[in-house]
């Protein structure tokens, strides 16, 4: 059914929790705000930096522009390896290129710190493009990536491209580009959100994912 697929990363690949969820306590405390629980922390998991920054503080302006660089403080030094990949993914990637599938990652993490993170965990070997947002948050919208990613892959078929991601963006970023969409429940999205976001499909697992992609 279909030939290249396209991998969100956080919650998708690695749980980037612990080092996604200091780096955002690194950059809150500097501005003396109280700390929201880990679950609201871990909510934070996929947008944009200065979307959350604004949602959900009210940052703006040079102030926002300030918390991505308190954010980015921590993480480029430590958080970028404070994440785990998830079991049985680098499996399902092996399998997928024994198989002859594309293999892209669209991610709104940087481009920069999405192959650090990938080549520590030695998981860039199966990728065929790594892309992700610019530096200066240009390009960092899910469906801004996806369209770059497209725009790389000789396969024009979008019948035979999938998005997989953890959470409603991925989703509404498949959507816009006129491609199926696979929500995972594994990451930091509910089944709800899939659904409302209107999923193609929905994998409880990895183990299902596979099922879904090889049969």
């Amino acid at each position: 059914m279909f030939k290249t697929i396209l991998f969100d990363l956080d919650g998708t690949l690695t749980d980037p929790a612990a080092g996604i969820t200091n780096s955002f306590i690194h950059a809150l405390e500097y501005f003396g705000i109280e700390i929201p629980s880990y679950e609201k922390l871990c909510s934070f998991i996929g947008p944009p930096l200065p979307y959350t920054f604004e949602k959900e503080f009210g940052f703006t302006g040079e102030k926002n522009d300030l918390a991505v660089k308190k954010y980015r403080e921590h993480f480029a030094t430590k958080g970028l390896f404070e994440n785990t990949v998830y079991e049985g993914i680098p499996q399902l990637l092996q399998a997928l290129k024994e198989k002859g599938f594309e293999l892209i990652v669209a991610t709104s993490k940087p481009e920069q710190y999405s192959v650090q993170i990938l080549d520590h965990f030695d998981l860039s070997k199966y990728f065929d493009f790594i892309c992700g947002s610019n530096m200066d948050e240009s390009r960092s919208k899910k469906e801004e990536v996806i369209e770059y990613a497209l725009g790389l892959t000789n396969n024009k078929n979008k019948e035979t491209i999938l998005m997989i991601g953890d959470r409603e963006y991925d989703i509404i970023g498949a959507q816009k580009n006129n491609i199926k969409s696979c929500g995972v429940l594994f990451g930091y999205g509910s089944k709800e959100e899939h659904q409302n976001a209107g999923a193609d499909f929905i994998c409880d697992s990895v183990k299902d994912l596979q099922d879904l992609l090889l049969g």
